[in-house]
């Protein structure tokens, strides 16, 4: 605890400098988090749309989600790591639960997006990395999930991996993340509060320009609506022109897509809800949230993957490992879906928002890839007439 306190102190005042010694941040990330007085969106009077946040304003809202993450922070070179999220604590290759996938842009590797959008079911945890991990993904889940008591008749198992690309800050090509990592990842997995930033697959990140990094929020619907709750969690590493609440950040700050250095990347969304959705409104669901990025002044450009992954926890939409009899399930309509459709809109707005705000300045030896300006932020809200109370 004593070493982990100190490079909290180093952090602080270098941010992340190159002499760190070889660490798996993970813990360090969670102590820095804990102590940083960066804000997240509600604290700078943005709060998106009209339905409120649930208790934690994060993915892990939704009954039963678990987000766990490992940072790679090592020497000069390497600023990457894993996100994983789990749809619920139990055997989910034994216990499945429905999900699917909506493509915005294919400029991306989503590892067995195309046996969800099948079977409209995800059988494994979500793992988020970078781009040429998604090997080391795919290991790490089959292992994690071929070692799962109850498993031992296994076969085949469709990792479901996502990616974007952290080349610019991170040793890449050297391919640092290792299955042990995304195992250790899923196996640190919890409820409870999540670290934003520059954390996971989100280390290496850069959006609008800026740090970009790992982001949630979450939108919990009026009874009259059925009372679910609906949560996102993005991998920013995307361009455009920065729009906050509609105040034009990134043009007022002179840095947006097609200024000097800031141009291309992508984003992954996973959206969560406890609503008994099937596949096909899932999938709509999820088209939802890639929407949502043109809020925050997404230029969905040619080298942009951006994906969205939805899936419900619902115990009605889920299915059993060899299930092979029918039975009555209770289903949401599509003519309900709507409310669902626009907490998506506007969580995945919001986690946007808080994966900038909350990122902190990443150096490398080659490049230095700053944290968005608090300050300066705050003056062009104020001058366009959105100021803290407004969101509270």
């Amino acid at each position: 605890m004593q070493q982990y306190l100190l490079y909290t102190t180093l952090f602080s005042l270098l941010s992340v400098t190159a002499f760190l010694p070889p660490l798996t941040m993970t813990n360090f990330h969670s102590i820095q988090a804990a102590n940083s007085p960066r804000p997240r969106a509600r604290d700078l009077g943005l709060a998106p749309g009209v339905f409120p946040p649930g208790a934690l304003n994060a993915i892990t809202d939704v009954q039963g989600v678990k987000v766990g993450q490992v940072t790679l922070i090592e020497g000069e070179t390497i600023r990457t790591g894993v996100t994983a999220i789990l749809p619920h604590g139990g055997n989910i290759f034994q216990d499945k639960v429905a999900g699917a996938v909506y493509v915005g842009n294919a400029f991306g590797k989503l590892a067995g997006s195309t046996q969800v959008n099948e079977l409209g079911t995800i059988e494994t945890p979500i793992i988020l990395t970078n781009t040429l991990s998604v090997g080391a993904g795919i290991e790490g889940v089959v292992a994690y999930t071929l070692a799962q008591p109850g498993n031992e008749q296994v076969f085949s198992v469709n990792a479901l991996v996502g990616e974007t690309n952290d080349g610019g800050l991170n040793d890449i090509r050297g391919m640092h993340v290792k299955r042990e990592h995304v195992i250790e990842a899923i196996r640190k997995a919890a409820t409870g509060a999540v670290t934003e930033g520059s954390v996971g697959a989100g280390t290496g990140t850069v959006c609008f320009g800026w740090k970009g990094g790992i982001g949630t929020s979450s939108r919990k619907l009026p009874e009259r609506f059925g009372g679910y709750t609906l949560g996102v969690l993005v991998q920013t590493n995307f361009g455009g022109v920065l729009t906050m609440g509609g105040a034009p950040i990134g043009k007022e700050l002179n840095r947006y897509a097609y200024s000097p250095g800031n141009g291309d990347g992508s984003c992954m969304i996973v959206v969560a809800t406890d609503a008994p959705m099937d596949a096909r409104d899932l999938r709509r669901l999820a088209a939802r949230a890639l929407f949502g990025l043109a809020r925050t002044g997404s230029s969905y450009s040619n080298g942009s993957g951006d994906f969205a992954i939805a899936f419900s926890t619902s115990p009605e939409m889920r299915s059993k490992f060899g299930e092979a009899t029918a039975r009555t399930r209770t289903m949401l309509p599509p003519d309900a879906a709507s409310p669902l459709f626009e907490a998506a809109l506007e969580a995945t707005e919001e986690a946007v928002y808080n994966s900038l705000l909350q990122a902190t300045t990443i150096r490398s030896r080659n490049r230095t890839v700053e944290a968005i300006s608090i300050e300066r932020v705050k003056e062009v809200l104020k001058k366009y007439g959105i100021t803290p109370s407004a969101g509270k």
